[in-house]
């Protein structure tokens, strides 16, 4: 099931401004949805583990911020979100802890993930006496009480009608494959906790592999290597500037180098080394190949007709693993398919939800898909 639906029914004969509900139901469902639309905004969110970026409809990707929370623990009170919490990481003091509520893309802290995003939503809404719908994608491969969570979360952080998408098919949507042709089209979403791999044709999901090794693993890998090879121990957000600047899953024309600056495990005091892109590389090979398997794995029951529709139009990459140098030519290598970048590759997701959001009363396609949607749910 990529849509699920958690809101609290609007009884009809009710009156909304002078409206009244009548008992026809669904065409009345719709023209209240159009009212509310008026006046409230409603947001497609990619809850990611890394980033949660957040789709306001009719303006666009309004927020972009990490997902972190700082909150005091001896007053639960929260005192950074996002951007400012993230440099916290690693710098509080005891009482302070700045936590990333989700991991492997699911969620780890249900309350913090709420306060999270009720900032969030509040930040971006424009009438907050109008409660916004909010569709947020999800891990193909999370488990019902999972995908009930994040349902729960987004209702008590202030939704009045919750959805959740899995997050390839927003993907898909977000790049603009056709999702709902008789055609086969493979993404491959690569966040910060998950992986995920996916063929769709005809509005459904034919063929996935969901896996939690992703940009988050990436970064441990490369800070196990410096500690285990140089004893030296650096933070999180060192070992992600490593990967940006100097990461990659493919041999370079020029390989590259950059200072490293962190603890001695011995000395205990701080030191700097220089380290090169082929030694990341060798670093990161574990969790890139476990992403390349993944790959291969979902073509190998991708049925043949389906096979050849992704041999003519190539594997779509997406998520901010896609940035990793030479990722599209190692996946090509391996499995000797064209593989292409999206444009906007860390917004494919939030892309997604929006246009669920924005056309989904107007837009055929996706009605065909939300109605595939629904089908599945029964």
């Amino acid at each position: 099931m990529w849509l699920a639906h958690l809101s609290r029914p609007l009884l009809r004969g009710t009156a909304i401004n002078g409206y009244t509900l009548d008992a026809g139901g669904s065409g009345s469902v719709i023209f209240i949805t159009r009212l509310f639309g008026r006046f409230g905004r409603d947001l497609g969110i990619d809850l990611g583990t890394a980033t949660t970026l957040v789709h306001v409809r009719g303006k666009g990707i309004m927020l972009r911020e990490p997902s972190v929370i700082a909150i005091d623990q001896d007053t639960r009170k929260v005192l950074a979100v996002g951007e400012e919490a993230k440099r916290m990481l690693g710098r509080t003091p005891a009482n302070i802890v700045a936590v990333r509520p989700l991991k492997d893309g699911v969620i780890a802290d249900f309350e913090q993930t709420e306060k999270m995003l009720q900032y969030y939503a509040s930040k971006v809404s424009r009438h907050r006496w109008i409660p916004p719908r909010m569709v947020v994608g999800i891990p193909s491969g999370v488990t019902e009480v999972e995908r009930r969570a994040v349902l729960q979360a987004a209702m008590r952080a202030g939704a009045r009608e919750a959805y959740v998408i899995e997050e390839p098919m927003a993907a898909a949507i977000g790049i603009g494959l056709p999702v709902v042709e008789p055609t086969g089209s493979m993404v491959v979403d690569i966040g910060g906790g998950t992986t995920e791999v996916a063929v769709i044709s005809l509005a459904g999901i034919v063929a996935s592999r969901s896996i939690r090794i992703a940009g988050d693993e990436i970064d441990e890998a490369i800070a196990s290597y410096i500690r285990r090879t140089y004893n030296l121990y650096i933070g999180e957000r060192t070992a992600e500037q490593v990967k940006i600047e100097i990461g990659s899953a493919y041999p370079l024309e020029q390989e590259l180098e950059m200072e490293v600056r962190g603890r001695d495990l011995i000395s205990g005091l701080p030191r700097s080394i220089r380290i090169g892109s082929e030694e990341i590389r060798q670093a990161i090979a574990e969790p890139v190949n476990a992403i390349v398997e993944a790959v291969k794995q979902t073509l190998e029951v991708t049925p043949p007709e389906l096979a050849a529709d992704i041999m003519n139009q190539g594997i779509a990459l997406c998520g901010g693993g896609a940035l990793l140098r030479g990722l599209d030519k190692l996946l090509q290598q391996e499995t000797g398919m064209p593989v292409w970048i999206a444009s906007d590759p860390t917004s494919c997701v939030v892309l997604g939800t929006g246009k669920v959001l924005e056309e989904l009363e107007t837009n055929p396609m996706l009605r065909k898909v939300l109605q595939t949607a629904q089908s599945k749910k029964r």
